[in-house]
C-alpha cells in the first residue's frame, strides 16, 4: 500500500483552539502527515489535476509495481473537502492509472474515511490486492459510524 496526502488548511484541534500549523492562504502542503506532520514541500496552489499528478508520481514510485495484479484505491479527504472535488479527482486519478496500465478492482473508494477534524485535502492510496483482500474488502461489515468500506 502507499499513499500521499495534501492539505490546504490546517486543523483546529478542541483542546488547544488553535491551528495545528500555519499555511497561506494561496499555498499547498504536499506529503504532510494527518496529525499535522510537516510534509515533504509547500508551495503554491495548483488545480485538482496537477495536485493528482504530483501524489500520483509519488504514489507509482518505484518500490511497488501496482500494473502486477489489481488494486484498490481510495481518494480520502481530510474533514474539510467538498466530496464533489474528491470525485473530480477520482476521475483524474482513475484516468492517470488506466494510461498507466494499472487495473482498479471494484467501486472507488471516494469519501472521508480518515478525516483530520475540518482539514481541507486529501489523500490518495493505492493497495495491491491479492484474493484474500479482496475478500475482505467484500466482507460485510457494521461500523459505528459513517459508513463501511
Amino acid at each position: 500500500m502507499r499513499s500521499m496526502g495534501m492539505a490546504l488548511t490546517s486543523c483546529i484541534p478542541p483542546e488547544s483552539g488553535e491551528p495545528i500549523f500555519e499555511i497561506g492562504d494561496d499555498e499547498m502542503e504536499i506529503g504532510m502527515g494527518i496529525h499535522g506532520e510537516p510534509g515533504t514541500e509547500r508551495k503554491k496552489i495548483e488545480p485538482a489535476v496537477r495536485i493528482v499528478d504530483e501524489l500520483l508520481q509519488k504514489v507509482l514510485g518505484d518500490a511497488v509495481d501496482f500494473t502486477q495484479g489489481d488494486v484498490a484505491v481510495m481518494v480520502n479527504g481530510l474533514g474539510g473537502t467538498p466530496l464533489m472535488e474528491l470525485y473530480i479527482a477520482y476521475a483524474h486519478v482513475a484516468d492517470v492509472l488506466k494510461r498507466e496500465g494499472v487495473e482498479i478492482w471494484g467501486m472507488p473508494y471516494v469519501g472521508e474515511y480518515m478525516t483530520s477534524l475540518e482539514m481541507a485535502g486529501m489523500s490518495v492510496t493505492l493497495l495491491q490486492l491479492d484474493e484474500d483482500m479482496k475478500q475482505y474488502l467484500q466482507a460485510p461489515c457494521d461500523v459505528a459510524a459513517g459508513r463501511p468500506f
